[in-house]
């Protein structure tokens, strides 16, 4: 059995989970080794979750012995009431069903055609931050990153509707993600249908929510087959495998598991890649002089994202020490012997991207920020699953050739207009559905020309 974590004879490790998981599970993995038992409330009556560090762990549950692992956990419990059955939480038959009509929308030929978007809605922030950059006033890194990566997944899933849509998702998908996270650690779970102040405030954000992915549904359904658009919603609701299609609930939850892998992942990438390179001037530099000597001042494409390495390694790097799903968990009902220890049947799970990208036998100095890291010739000599921000196996993300496709695309026109300082050394950072900064990323914008 792996060792357990010591906790309060009361509630386990369930305050610590709650109030800073990210310390506790690096603590654990410190103290206690690879793969670690915490129990969350008492210690005779407590839930008991296993957490895996090691990347062969990872890949064991991901990926090798995948069909083990199900999606049945408290957090995917949470993430279905918050945000529907769509292709990140669906299984089984449901999950094969979506694939096959979601899969062809996603080819890389289909989403390098979203390049231009992603390049002209970079453009206009980059001109939007003249004035502060003129007076010398910070921005919040990741503000910004949000409403950017929200104007381009709401344009590229919504049309001419996008401004229907973006201010219902911005102020409900943070709150329906703490709400998540809550009550995913939540020692006692109170009914979802208690008049509490957190249900009702959760509740009228899922049916604000909802309510504009179905009046907009409902509109492209009474539009004629030729009217219906070529966005993501259009393809959507003309997608056809034979005679089937999607209905309406199905294409809500995948517009909405869209709207969260598509902006707030990217989002975090981007806001930490600045942050980042405003702590390390001789890193933004180097970027600049690729993205120069590459673009000069024609318009970045996806042609030209093959051309500009180092700046794909800087996300990743990002990504690595700020990895925008920190953590992911299955529950496995038959058990399973993971790095030599048993985990019993009907076991909760996890993975810690956190700690696993922090594994000091995979990752040297593994707080340093080092772009080259992900050098063509590094990569291929670490564990495969030693890094996992999009995860791996059969489950692994459907979106990730789009999120490095923007992401490149808006940090090579944000460094080619201005350089960044950053003046925090050390953002506070808390998981929910995602990661997300305690405070603002501040970053001072100089322009370049």
């Amino acid at each position: 059995m792996p060792p357990t974590v010591p906790g309060s004879r009361f509630v386990g490790s369930a305050l610590d989970l709650r109030r800073a998981p990210l310390d506790t599970m690096e603590r654990a993995r410190r103290d206690h080794g690879d793969v670690v038992r915490f129990v969350v409330g008492p210690r005779r009556a407590g839930r008991e979750l296993y957490v895996v560090f090691h990347p062969e762990g990872v890949r064991r549950v991901l990926a090798t012995e995948a069909d083990r692992y199900r999606k049945d956990n408290r957090f995917y419990e949470e993430i279905r009431w918050a945000l529907g059955d769509g292709l990140l939480n669906s299984q089984d038959d449901r999950w094969l069903r979506q694939r096959r009509f979601i899969q062809p929308l996603f080819t890389r030929r289909r989403i390098a055609g979203y390049a231009a978007s992603m390049a002209e809605e970079a453009a206009d922030l980059v001109a939007a931050w003249r004035p502060a950059a003129t007076a010398g006033h910070p921005v919040d890194a990741h503000a910004e990153m949000s409403r950017l990566t929200l104007r381009v997944v709401g344009r590229l899933l919504f049309g001419a509707d996008v401004a229907r849509a973006i201010p219902v998702v911005r102020s409900s998908f943070p709150l329906l993600g703490r709400h998540a996270r809550s009550r995913a650690f939540a020692t006692v779970r109170l009914p979802r249908e208690w008049p509490t102040p957190a249900n009702r405030r959760a509740m009228r954000a899922r049916q604000a929510i909802r309510a504009v992915c179905d009046e907009l549904i409902a509109r492209r359904r009474a539009a004629p087959d030729a009217a219906r658009g070529d966005d993501l919603l259009g393809l959507l609701v003309g997608a056809r495998d034979g005679e089937e299609a999607l209905d309406d609930a199905e294409i809500r939850d995948q517009i909405l598991i869209f709207m969260l892998a598509g902006h707030d992942t990217t989002a975090v990438a981007l806001t930490f890649s600045l942050h980042l390179l405003g702590r390390h001037p001789e890193t933004l530099r180097r970027l600049q002089g690729e993205v120069d000597d590459v673009l000069g001042d024609r318009t970045p494409t996806a042609d030209d994202v093959a051309r500009l390495p180092y700046a794909e390694m800087v996300i990743k790097e990002a990504m690595r020490l700020y990895p925008p799903a920190p953590g992911t968990g299955r529950r496995t009902a038959e058990g399973d012997v993971v790095c030599g220890l048993t985990i019993p049947p009907g076991s909760d799970v996890a993975l810690s991207a956190w700690v696993t990208h922090r594994h000091p036998d995979f990752w040297p100095e593994p707080e340093r920020f080092d772009p080259e890291r992900f050098a063509a010739g590094r990569e291929a000599d670490r564990h495969r699953h030693a890094y996992f921000p999009f995860g791996a196996g059969p489950r692994a993300c459907i979106g990730q050739y789009f999120s490095m496709l923007e992401a490149t695309i808006a940090l090579a026109t944000i460094v080619r207009a201005y350089d960044v300082s950053s003046p925090d050394a050390r953002i506070p950072v808390t998981p929910g559905i995602t990661l997300h900064p305690d405070a603002p990323v501040l970053c001072t914008l100089t322009a370049r020309r």
